[in-house]
């Protein structure tokens, strides 16, 4: 189980260790990445926190995926690496947690609409 920092998403810590281990050569491109269920295991997290790790992985350009195959670890080009300020980063940060707020959001406006459906069946 991993040890996560105060303030930091795990997400974002399980995405940083990968992206150190295939810039320090711990993982070459095109090595296969630990599965949802796999990184669930050793890191103790939810399967919607692995997902975000590898979809961040993915975005940073650190992580290939393949319908059916899964994730394979990539250098991101230099350009793209380059163009990443610090405030892009804190900006993408904020708006993975705005999305996650929303999906919580909706799945909360579900189980309302359901409780609706159901009284409404029931009077």
């Amino acid at each position: 189980m991993a040890d996560f920092t105060a303030g930091r998403a795990a997400y974002l810590q399980i995405a940083d260790e990968f992206k150190r281990k295939i810039r320090d050569g711990e993982l070459a491109p095109g090595d296969k990445l630990p599965s949802e269920a796999k990184l669930m295991t050793e890191h103790g997290v939810s399967r919607t926190v692995a997902r975000q790790a590898i979809s961040r992985l993915r975005e940073d350009g650190y992580a290939i995926s393949h319908q059916g195959k899964g994730s394979f670890a990539a250098l991101p080009s230099e350009g793209a690496s380059a163009k990443r300020s610090p405030e892009f980063e804190q900006i993408t940060e904020y708006l993975s947690e705005v999305r996650r707020d929303v999906r919580r959001l909706a799945e909360r406006m579900d189980q309302l609409e359901e409780l609706v459906r159901q009284q409404a069946g029931g009077q």
